[in-house]
């Protein structure tokens, strides 16, 4: 391959390698054609995908709590037909009349063929108030028709109300429902919503009727491997995957795949200008961006592993699961986009046909200018964008941690309501009492030592195990479910019933769950964020060969998550209404951020990296701005809008997700890597790449000045 140069080519051999075949006159067939037989021979196990989600109780918590254990042992409490119960409430705002008693007494009548085999209704039970009925309906988890069991009485339960009285249908059974209303058609909503915003910004960016395909097409391909390969990780190899995971890996998987296609495609046409041979062409863009694109796959697949060092099997899902997809993403833009590119030829370009031996289409003058701008002042530059991304950090200091079941919800569902009212009329913790699980033996000892804790208003037995060995008790707390003081009573419960001997006692329910969940998510935020940033300065010193440009990188990332999570603060308060954040955010929210944010500054440094080797460091500096200015302003604002995405699902918490990772790609595409990074480059001079060879070239202070009048002459 003569035509790469020595240095790229001594210094990355497997590189020069992998870039022949894509980009060979034919082994550029060979690679389409494995490309289309593995779609073809896998394709079917796409769709099996759903088939390994995990969707039992213990997704979302911690996989060590206690409350996960308690659920782990609800399991041996249940036959192979469990009952679930749908809870009706009637309920107005009077006194109820004999009118809704009646109307209750009529759907008791009619839920009673939908109870399970031996199964018997409670109800209508009156609250203290006078100002509600509570029906409770037993329904069989057998036959999966749960789901229309619960249609069927909400339908009831909604006709022939007399005027003024409200019902509603929740208790686990209604929340089952409405959670698989949520998640039920996600990955395909998700899916096909973000190929859409993929498809129509690819248009705006090539303003070409043909080259926004080729993108779109090889990320097609990176969706169906990602996929077949999560898909057999799973079922062979224990991946764990739920719904949201699941969910987010499309849009991750579109996101980076079109950065990356962007990156390649744009240094495709620069080098289709230099070389008459587009074969030549594409293997010289591949060697020259090959790095920068692999270095940023990495960084992301290597910081979203890291998740697995997570107590939240959730956060460890979304971790194992995007790097699955980000690797199958990055495989799929060095392999299959060249060759599509190079088999349709210079055409594919029309109307913006690069011809052998013009100038480059030079859509960079704005960002020249700003180059001028940023050399004339450089610290001044870098300060004030430190000033900014710090003044909306600060907003972050009045963020409220933790949502509760009720708040879960864009959208409140039927169950949710239910729930509202249930709580409103009848004892706080009633509605959802607390579970303890001890050894049969000493259930009597720990009744009597639940019953003596501060807080607790009853306990009384509900279940045993086939053989006896385990029973289950209803802690009812005089505390609503989602309270502070709920919380609190469950860690003194959970004192009581240890210290109780023989009883291997357990306590879990929704409001330890909450509690074992915020705690985790503390946790998990100390024993991550320092193995990701380390991991993350490992790969950056490694692509730079220096120390300090890294450390400087890694802290304006850090800080541009500060920035983002202060806006979306500012963003869920006042405009989106939700009271408060959910807890696996920041954590989530950090790792996604320092991941593709450092994206943009790979893609930026490695490119300025390059030209400060040919033309000097100022120079460089700003040859390297004014060339990735365009691809990477259009690669943020494709990622950002994926992940906005996700910003419009009804689960909260996937709301909030896709807010945060959007405003921070936004600051890192806009202010970070256009005004931060190469200001602070500018100011430190050839110092930034100390200790290597690039950091001993002195500083030149009136090369910027006149580089900078040079820029603003252009």
């Amino acid at each position: 391959m003569p035509a790469l140069s020595r240095h790229t080519a001594g210094r990355h051999p497997w590189l020069r390698r992998l870039a022949t075949a894509p980009g060979g006159k034919r082994t550029k067939w060979l690679v389409l054609a494995v490309w289309l037989l593995l779609a073809v021979a896998l394709g079917p196990l796409a769709g099996k995908l759903g088939e390994v989600e995990d969707t039992s109780a213990n997704v979302f918590l911690p996989r060590n709590a206690e409350s996960a254990k308690v659920n782990t042992e609800l399991e041996k409490f249940r036959g192979e037909d469990e009952i679930i119960p749908a809870v009706a409430v009637y309920s107005r705002d009077g006194a109820t009349t004999s009118a809704d008693l009646a109307k209750a007494r009529a759907d008791r009548a009619d839920f009673a063929p939908l109870a399970a085999d031996g199964q018997k209704l409670t109800g209508p039970v009156p609250s203290k108030d006078g100002k509600a009925l509570m029906l409770v309906v037993p329904l069989s988890t057998a036959g999966d028709h749960t789901t229309d069991d619960l249609e069927k009485i909400r339908t009831v339960a909604a006709a022939h109300a007399p005027p003024g009285l409200d019902v509603e249908v929740g208790g686990p059974a209604g929340s089952l429902t409405d959670s698989v209303k949520v998640f039920g058609n996600i990955d395909s909503v998700l899916m096909l919503a973000t190929g859409a915003v993929v498809a129509l910004l690819l248009l705006l960016t090539y303003r070409s009727p043909v080259l926004w395909l080729f993108p779109l097409v090889a990320v097609g391909f990176a969706a169906v491997l990602t996929q077949v390969v999560t898909y057999l990780l799973a079922e062979y190899a224990s991946l764990p995957v739920d719904p949201q995971s699941a969910g987010i890996l499309m849009v991750l998987v579109f996101g980076v795949g079109t950065d990356y296609a962007l990156l390649l495609v744009a240094r495709y046409r620069e080098e289709l200008h230099h070389h008459e041979d587009r074969h030549t062409a594409m293997r010289l863009a591949l060697s020259r961006s090959g790095p920068a694109i692999i270095a940023s796959a990495g960084t992301i697949a290597v910081g979203l592993a890291c998740l697995a060092l997570a107590d939240i099997n959730s956060s460890r899902s979304l971790g194992l699961v995007g790097a699955v997809g980000v690797v199958c993403a990055l495989l799929a833009m060095v392999t299959v986009l060249p060759a599509l590119l190079v088999v349709t030829g210079r055409w594919a370009f029309w109307p913006f046909v690069p011809r052998y031996g013009t100038r480059p289409r030079r859509a960079r003058t704005a960002w020249s200018r700003v180059g001028g701008l940023l050399a004339r002042r450089p610290r001044w530059s870098w300060l004030m964008s430190i000033a900014v991304t710090a003044v909306l950090a600060l907003s972050a200091t009045g963020i409220t941690m933790g949502l509760t079941n009720e708040e879960m919800y864009r959208d409140k569902p039927e169950s949710v309501v239910a729930q509202e009212k249930l709580s409103a009329h009848y004892p706080s913790g009633s509605s959802d009492p607390a579970t303890l699980v001890v050894r049969t033996g000493a259930r009597a000892e720990a009744q009597r030592a639940a019953s003596g804790v501060e807080g607790v208003e009853s306990v009384r037995p509900e279940d045993r195990t086939a053989d006896g060995t385990l029973t289950s008790l209803a802690v009812v707390l005089e505390d609503a479910p989602d309270s502070d003081a709920a919380k609190a009573t469950i860690d003194r419960l959970r004192d009581a019933v240890h210290q109780v001997e023989g009883a291997d006692a357990l306590v879990g329910g929704t409001t330890a769950e909450s509690l074992d969940t915020r705690r985790a998510a503390e946790s998990d935020l100390r024993t991550v964020i320092p193995v990701v940033l380390a991991v993350v300065l490992l790969v950056l010193v490694a692509l730079l060969r220096s120390l300090l440009a890294p450390l400087l990188l890694l802290a304006t990332v850090v800080l541009s998550y500060f920035g983002a999570l202060g806006a979306s603060h500012l963003v869920f308060t006042h405009l989106l209404g939700f009271p408060a954040m959910d807890h696996s955010l920041p954590l989530m929210g950090f790792v996604f951020l320092v991941a593709l944010g450092i994206d943009y500054n790979i893609f930026l440094m490695t490119r300025v990296r390059e030209e400060v080797g040919r033309q000097g460091h100022t120079k460089g500096v700003l040859t390297g701005l004014t060339s990735t200015g365009g691809v990477i302003t259009s690669a943020g604002i494709v990622l950002a809008a994926t992940f906005a995405v996700i910003a419009s699902m009804p689960l909260v918490s996937m709301a909030q997700m896709g807010v945060l990772v959007g405003i921070g790609v936004l600051l890192d595409t806009f202010l970070v890597r256009t005004v931060l990074v190469p200001s602070l480059a500018l100011d430190l001079g050839a110092r930034i790449w100390w200790p290597s060879r690039l950091g001993r070239t002195p500083r030149q202070s009136a090369e910027v000045q006149d580089r900078a009048q040079e820029l603003e002459r252009i």
